[in-house]
């Protein structure tokens, strides 16, 4: 599968990675989010959700395993054992199409997951550096731009 991928050293590189998937995402749009703890998850979550016009505070939502900002419902799935105790606890509604989702740990609910979706993975590669790995839901005849 294609994708798109940054090499970041900063804060700010974090940022413009999550910036190139903001102007993409619409309401409905579902994004995994993956990388070890510690990877950056929450951090490029904060730009993602500034860039899309929130200024409410960022935080894991480790948990509360779900917070709401705005039009970005950003939610956490480590500790949830697959996608029925996701469902069980009424998570699945949020896929209503009206806002866009954003999972931490989508490899824990992996099976309620829809098969098409944004995922983003963050992988460490020095106390200060990332590699940003952004796959799109699916590839059209134009690729990604």
């Amino acid at each position: 599968m294609k994708f798109v991928e940054f090499l970041v050293d900063s804060i700010e590189g974090t940022d413009a990675a999550a910036r190139w998937l903001a102007e993409r995402l619409k309401p409905g749009d579902l994004v995994g989010l993956s990388g070890d703890l510690g990877a950056g998850k929450t951090t490029f979550t904060r730009a993602l959700v500034a860039t899309l016009g929130s200024s409410a505070p960022v935080s894991s939502p480790t948990f509360t395993l779900v917070h709401d900002y705005e039009g970005v419902i950003h939610m956490d799935a480590y500790r949830l054992g697959s996608g029925a105790e996701w469902e069980a606890a009424g998570l699945a509604e949020y896929l209503d199409g009206r806002n866009i989702i954003l999972i931490e740990w989508p490899e824990c609910i992996a099976d309620a997951l829809p098969e098409h979706h944004w995922h983003v993975t963050l992988i460490e590669t020095g106390p200060e550096s990332r590699t940003i790995k952004i796959s799109p839901p699916f590839m059209g005849a134009g690729g990604l731009s």
